[in-house]
């Protein structure tokens, strides 16, 4: 598991998402590292994916090479995209729900978490369904998941597992990628267990996964 267990299963063993219903903890406090981490955090929500942009080309051809550092993509624009589970040809449409954060939390998985990301990525374990879920569409979901999940559009997190993570942050600046990897194969691995096929992919993978299902990461 990434990290300790304790925080990674605290914030997901929470029973809902409800905000909190006292002021005591509508009005808490950030440490500076804390609020300079969230406002950095935050920052990153409001970028969009820009096809235009150099660093955002550079990113997704990043991807493509961490997922198949053997075949060589005729173009950021092409077919080859839905090997890794884009709706079509060009990834930069499927971006727009979560901007580029959303591909960065991708690419970190890729970089920190190569085995890993590989075995979710060509679904090397586990039995199967014939139609299984796209990995990248997969990806973006789970980042909007945790987004919402956290209620990192308000000024500060007004839920308690947005509260947990707050103190997640504040030790590790890398808290939120570090969580969506652990999401992610968390998903994958709820997927496993109900023989879920494509018609629960937008239920399981916009859903808090369950931290009874937590894998380990390698």
């Amino acid at each position: 598991m990434v990290g300790p267990r304790a925080w990674v299963g605290g914030i997901f063993s929470r029973p809902s998402n409800r905000r909190f219903g006292s002021d005591k903890y509508l009005n808490y406090a950030l440490t500076p590292i804390q609020e300079e981490r969230l406002q950095k955090l935050q920052e990153r929500l409001g970028v969009p994916y820009d096809a235009t942009r150099a660093d955002h080309q550079e990113a997704l051809q990043a991807l493509w090479d961490a997922a198949f550092p053997n075949v060589r993509l005729k173009g950021l624009i092409s077919e080859q995209w839905k090997d890794m589970g884009w709706q079509g040809a060009n990834p930069s449409t499927d971006f727009r729900g979560c901007g580029f954060l959303s591909l960065e939390n991708l690419l970190f998985f890729a970089r920190t978490y190569p085995a890993t990301f590989n075995r979710l990525l060509l679904k090397q374990v586990g039995d199967r369904a014939e139609w299984e879920y796209p990995f990248a569409v997969a990806g973006i979901n789970v980042t909007y998941m945790l987004i919402q999940m956290l209620d990192l559009h308000s000024g500060r997190p007004r839920c308690l597992p947005g509260f947990n993570f707050i103190g997640l942050l504040g030790e590790d600046e890398n808290a939120f990628d570090i969580l969506y990897c652990v999401a992610f194969a968390m998903m994958d691995a709820q997927w496993l267990a109900m023989h879920a096929s494509y018609m629960e992919f937008n239920v399981l993978s916009l859903s808090p996964p369950s931290s009874l299902l937590s894998p380990s990461l390698s």
